[in-house]
């Protein structure tokens, strides 16, 4: 089941929608209670897609959903005059009330459009950096005796540790700075 994140300023209202979209099976819910804590766990996760009210603190779903990337969407449970005051496309509003249904429906939407684009924000690697990358994880697993991923997660973790791009990071491991 895709993960999703419910944040609304009223905890019962997390509880409900919730309740109905774990119970129907259409998404496993991680509950924020502020737009920062949206921010980190949809980046942190790459998540693809948020429920929320109009506001959630002192922001708007729209500063939000602005501050979030491109393979985000945000579904905006609010009044009709509340969403009058949304504008932006890349909002999805449900107009409250809404029915049970109304709501799979559109969080079921929702999931398919983040995947599409989390697909296309996906960079893609050139061959000369993978091969890189492949030739370093080869030489962490005979000179170290590590697993593929081992080697892998070690690159990623050096990488990270030294605030580097990967690639730079195969590069010093395959010139010899890369030593345990």
């Amino acid at each position: 089941m895709e993960q999703i994140i419910l944040a609304f300023e009223q905890e019962k209202n997390n509880q409900r929608v919730k309740e109905i979209l774990e119970t129907s099976g259409t998404a496993a819910c991680l509950l924020c209670g502020s737009a920062d804590q949206v921010r980190q766990t949809v980046n942190r996760r790459r998540i693809t897609a948020v429920v929320c009210g109009y506001k959630l603190g002192a922001q708007s779903a729209r500063l939000l959903a602005a501050d979030l990337p491109l393979y985000c969407s945000v579904l905006v449970l609010a009044t009709r005059d509340q969403l009058d005051l949304l504008e932006g496309d890349d909002i999805v509003p449900l107009p409250l009330p809404t029915t049970k249904r109304e709501l799979i429906t559109a969080v079921e939407a929702l999931l398919r459009v983040g995947r599409r684009l989390e697909r296309l924000d996906r960079p893609c690697r050139p061959s000369e950096e993978q091969e890189v990358i492949r030739r370093a994880k080869a030489l962490l697993m005979e000179r170290d005796g590590m697993t593929e991923a081992q080697a892998h997660r070690f690159l990623q973790k050096r990488s990270m540790d030294h605030q580097e791009k990967l690639l730079r990071t195969a590069q010093a491991v395959l010139d010899g700075e890369g030593q345990n």
